[in-house]
């Protein structure tokens, strides 16, 4: 796939999903240096077996299980800060080397605990088929221009005032779509500082790293999430996923 005119490769589903990407991700990675995630977010995963043992990837890319590529969550996807963490410890648990070969976007934006209650919340009346793992509300605040991402961590006490108003907005919603369920402000202010201090050693311009490989002439990933069938503008609307799947999306 790799060669002399060809130093970026991506890989995209080309149904809905589960079509053995994590294992062609896997399969190219070995020649990559970059490995890049550039849409979604904790989501089913991708399932890899290496040797006797079997991963589930939900966040980070699946070039992490090769030592030789840098892994990198692009600024497109949507970041569970507690997943990602949960499967960093789990890798590093398994013998996996995590720390020095994964970086997160500085604008990827984060999902929080209130984007899961109104994320469930939605598909009670929408039943589109969604996971409830806040992926398409935190696409929403995206959007909205509402969003809070990786780099703001590096202002806690902003971020704290910023979940403030984003829980109380949440909580007018849920109210709105008759849910009991409330979200505390003053559990996930806790959470994110919690998690921070482990994210923020991770924090770097994703756009400016692989522009910087390309340049260099080193072999780029894309991995993608999904299949091309879920894509917000091309899929098959409107039970799709938030993101662009497609190879386009790679670029954005």
């Amino acid at each position: 796939m790799f060669g002399p005119k060809r130093q970026c490769v991506v890989v995209v589903g080309a149904q809905w999903g589960d079509e053995g990407k994590g294992k062609i991700v896997d399969v190219l990675a070995e020649r990559a240096d970059l490995v890049v995630r550039y849409q979604g977010g904790a989501n089913a995963g991708h399932t890899v077996v290496k040797g006797d043992e079997e991963f589930i990837l939900h966040q980070s890319p699946s070039g992490i299980l090769h030592e030789g590529s840098q892994c990198l969550i692009g600024n497109g996807v949507v970041l569970d800060p507690e997943t990602l963490v949960h499967e960093m410890d789990e890798l590093a648990a398994r013998g996996v080397r995590v720390e020095g070969r994964l970086l997160v976007s500085d604008r990827a934006h984060l999902v929080l605990p209130y984007h899961k209650l109104l994320d469930r919340a939605s598909e009670r009346q929408q039943q589109i088929g969604t996971t409830g793992r806040g992926i398409g509300p935190a696409y929403e605040d995206k959007i909205g221009r509402r969003g809070i991402r990786v780099g703001d961590l590096r202002h806690l006490d902003h971020v704290a005032a910023l979940i403030a108003e984003r829980t109380e907005r949440a909580n007018r919603l849920l109210a709105m779509l008759e849910v009991e369920e409330r979200a505390s402000a003053t559990e996930q202010t806790a959470l994110i500082r919690r998690l921070a201090p482990r994210l923020l050693p991770l924090v770097a311009d994703a756009g400016h790293i692989v522009w910087g490989a390309l340049r260099a002439g080193r072999r780029v990933l894309l991995e993608g999430a999904q299949g091309a069938l879920l894509d917000v503008d091309h899929g098959t609307y409107p039970f799709v996923t938030s993101s662009n799947t497609t190879a386009g999306g790679g670029g954005r």
